[in-house]
């Protein structure tokens, strides 16, 4: 693990260094692994025991608790640099350091209810995401899962999550459900589940790219939280409770850096290839052809702006600035612009590469795939400019 160095005045603080833990070494065996797993749609369990040994599950925990003590920052950076060598790898891990970030989100903010996820995620829990659901624009804000009180203050969920990242092998099920039986419902409630003969994980991860990850469809037939597992009732719709900036802040800024990492590796993908190219016509190397030179140009240009919109609103995060009421449309914009982005500068990395990229062997036909998994996410880009027209315009008056 790398802590983030002593911040105390008259201290010199270490440096951070991704490599430390991401090496070089470590994600060129992802990379090999991530062709594999593309190819025979399956999870990469190896990729996962190699993170666990190196602490990753554990680098948004404080270092008091045994973890890294990283913040936001610092894990968007990791979270950009393994998404180079394996996006679906990142994509699932992901998920897991969701629920950690958003255990540290709330602690920073007085909050200690996620203390038990940052424990047992020095422990080697593996943290699933169970919030969304199919027809459910509401997100964050809704659920069509049903949350039946227990007497002993626990919860029982039945209902059908889609995209549970992490499917064969998580531990524990972060989720959210409607409580509407209870006299002061209905009430949304977070909580988390283990794995049991009431979780039913559907073999259905099939899908055009990010198939690692392995997100597949979860039934919940009662599946039952006990009480200490129950974080959060709050009420359905825009809520300020921690839990829900928190969710939001850490997913948007993640999935950007996912993103934003694979945007960087086809750039360079790019480069590599008009470096190497050679034009029949002119017998120079297509980095000296003005159209190739000005493709890569814009894509880099769009690139570049990426990494410090990320870290800067990371940054805002960690240090708990306040942006009021305008949180929300820019973590769902830097999010739009980072898939948005990568989208288009995997095309243009496709377009360098030339014809050698439309077969599967290759590593950008992967990421061209890889890739399209952005718009899907939330915010998706309705609910992007939505949010976004709101900050700026008001809300929709009719």
């Amino acid at each position: 693990m790398h802590p983030r160095g002593d911040e105390n005045e008259g201290v010199t603080s270490t440096p951070f260094d991704p490599t430390t833990l991401l090496p070089d070494d470590l994600l060129e065996r992802f990379r090999e692994r991530a062709v594999v797993h593309d190819r025979e749609n399956t999870f990469p369990e190896a990729d996962l025991a190699e993170l666990k040994a190196a602490g990753y599950l554990a680098i948004l925990v404080p270092a008091e608790l045994g973890g890294a003590g990283l913040g936001l920052a610092e894990a968007s950076v990791l979270q950009q640099r393994l998404a180079g060598a394996a996006p679906a790898t990142a994509l699932a891990v992901n998920m897991h350091l969701v629920w950690t970030g958003v255990a540290k989100v709330m602690a920073d903010r007085g909050v200690d209810a996620l203390r038990f996820v940052q424990e047992g995620a020095v422990q080697g829990e593996v943290f699933a995401f169970g919030i969304s659901e199919a027809g459910n624009d509401l997100v964050l804000f809704g659920s069509d899962t049903d949350a039946a009180p227990q007497p002993d203050g626990g919860y029982a969920f039945t209902g059908t999550k889609i995209f549970t990242s992490l499917a064969p092998v998580w531990t524990r099920l972060g989720l959210h459900g409607l409580d509407t039986t209870s006299p002061d419902g209905p009430k949304l409630v977070y909580a988390f589940v283990e794995r049991s003969d009431a979780v039913v994980t559907r073999d259905d991860w099939d899908t055009l790219g990010m198939r690692g990850t392995q997100s597949r469809t979860t039934e919940l037939h009662g599946a039952t939280a006990p009480a200490d597992r129950v974080v959060r009732r709050i009420d359905p719709g825009p809520n300020p409770d921690p839990i829900v900036f928190g969710i939001f802040s850490v997913f948007e800024l993640l999935l950007a850096s996912v993103y934003t990492g694979i945007a960087r590796r086809a750039l360079d993908l790019a480069v590599a290839a008009a470096q190497t190219r050679v034009s029949k016509k002119t017998g120079a190397a297509y980095s000296q052809d003005p159209d190739i030179r000005w493709r890569i140009a814009g894509m880099a240009l769009a690139y570049d702006a990426l990494p410090p919109q990320i870290a800067a609103l990371s940054r805002d995060v960690d240090e708990r600035a306040d942006h009021g009421a305008r949180w929300f449309s820019l973590l769902a914009g830097v999010k739009h612009r980072a898939v948005t982005a990568a989208k288009a500068i995997v095309d243009d990395a496709v377009l360098v590469a030339g014809g050698s990229s439309y077969f599967t062997r290759s590593e950008l036909s992967r990421l061209y795939r890889d890739v399209l998994a952005g718009m899907f996410h939330p915010s998706d880009p309705e609910s992007a400019h939505s949010t976004v027209a709101s900050a700026w315009l008001g809300p929709l008056e009719i």
